[in-house]
């Protein structure tokens, strides 16, 4: 009987017997590595999986804002939302969602993940919101600040009653864009 390493094809080395290249070995695990996703797909999912991301990013509805908002805050309430604009949305108006339709309650026939429920607004009304809440109001209280600043003016002893630290002041007051939202 003769050895097996000595009539063993795949142990004698020979000029064209060696790997291919790191890179295009990289390629073609990339493009089908047996799995049904790619490495960059796969990859994806781990780093949702320990980010915990617990609600989908739903596709865009033309001409509307969506947001989760949940059914147990009592300060931001969902009946506070819908006074405002907000409508829930059905499973049927985003594909691929079919999954998350809740089944029974109050939501029934809705888009929902365990106490979250997907909510749309009209752009028009959600740019008007943020202006509000993120453009109008803080520069209504800018105002107030730059307004009760009292400079040069002293206590009984002869304290001075406001005093400006930086340049921050300066430039309080001045009137901006109104940025869009949307």
């Amino acid at each position: 009987m003769a050895s097996a390493t000595t009539n063993d094809e795949r142990l004698k080395k020979s000029a064209d017997a060696g790997r291919e290249n790191r890179a295009s070995e990289d390629v073609r695990r990339l493009d089908n590595d047996g799995t049904g996703t790619t490495v960059s797909e796969r990859r994806q999912m781990f780093r949702n999986e320990w980010t915990q991301e617990a609600l989908p990013t739903p596709p865009a509805i033309p001409g509307f804002h969506l947001c989760w908002l949940s059914t147990t805050s009592a300060y931001d309430s969902i009946q506070k939302r819908i006074r405002i604009g907000y409508t829930p949305v059905l499973a049927e108006e985003l594909n691929g969602f079919d999954t998350y339709r809740m089944k029974g309650g109050e939501y029934d026939g809705f888009i929902s993940v365990n106490e979250m429920v997907l909510f749309k607004i009209p752009n028009e009304i959600y740019n008007e919101l943020m202006q509000e809440l993120h453009h109008h109001a803080p520069n209504d209280e800018e105002g107030k600040l730059a307004n009760g600043v009292v400079l040069g003016e002293r206590d009984s002893n002869g304290k001075p009653l406001g005093s400006i630290e930086g340049d921050g002041f300066a430039s309080m007051g001045t009137k901006i864009r109104t940025p869009n939202f949307i």
